[in-house]
């Protein structure tokens, strides 16, 4: 069986991290008078923080994740979200696959990353991690079922979902929406927007295995 899945993920909303984000983050050596770092402060520092949390969506230790999409085998697409992480990873836990819980190949585009910050994300937040994933946490580079490494096994030229689904044929996901858009769309409580996106990803990548291993 294969469960084929996707996550989408944003900065932290920790107040003492972003304390420390926004207490690292100082003016460059080169101003020295009081007046101009009381205007950089003002005018660079607000961008250079923000910029700081959007990227902890990155750590799996800090960020958070807001859509989990996933399928089995030729069953339709669903998403999760909730409007709390925990409640959302607790949903996730509790995904049951016929019983088959470790006999599941684990698909995804860079599937290695999503399975990481997922396993984090439930280690983090106290939530029991399900068998299927303790299963996928281990499994070896060549055992995953990851549609970026098995295009190109060479990391230093992987793939995008979108190019690979230009190659392939294959309808992509990415239209008015993409990765690097999800923290803004988020930020503006466009939630469904983001499921439908995340859903997107999930055909797009079966479709790619599928191709790939018919």
């Amino acid at each position: 069986m294969n469960l084929y899945l996707d996550i989408e993920t944003v900065g932290t909303d920790d107040p003492v991290v972003i304390a420390e984000i926004t207490a690292s983050i100082i003016p460059p050596g080169n101003i020295s008078k009081a007046e101009t770092i009381t205007a950089w402060e003002a005018e660079k520092k607000p961008a250079l923080v923000e910029e700081a949390i959007k990227r902890t969506a990155f750590d799996g230790g800090l960020g958070r994740i807001i859509c989990f999409g996933y399928a089995f085998d030729k069953r339709p697409v669903e998403s999760l979200i909730a409007t709390g992480e925990p409640e959302l990873l607790a949903a996730i836990s509790g995904i049951e696959a016929g019983g088959l819980t470790t006999l599941i190949t684990i698909v995804g585009h860079n599937v290695s990353w999503d399975v990481r910050f997922l396993w984090q994300r439930m280690v983090v937040n106290n939530v029991p991690v399900p068998t299927w994933l303790r299963v996928a946490i281990k499994a070896k580079p060549w055992e995953a079922g990851d549609t970026m490494t098995m295009w190109n096994p060479d990391r230093e030229r992987k793939v995008s979902l979108a190019k690979l689904c230009r190659i392939l044929g294959v309808p992509t996901s990415k239209c008015d929406l993409d990765g690097s858009k999800i923290w803004d769309a988020y930020r503006a409580g466009e939630i469904d927007r983001i499921a439908d996106y995340c859903r997107g990803d999930v055909e797009a990548t079966r479709a790619c295995y599928l191709r790939m291993t018919k």
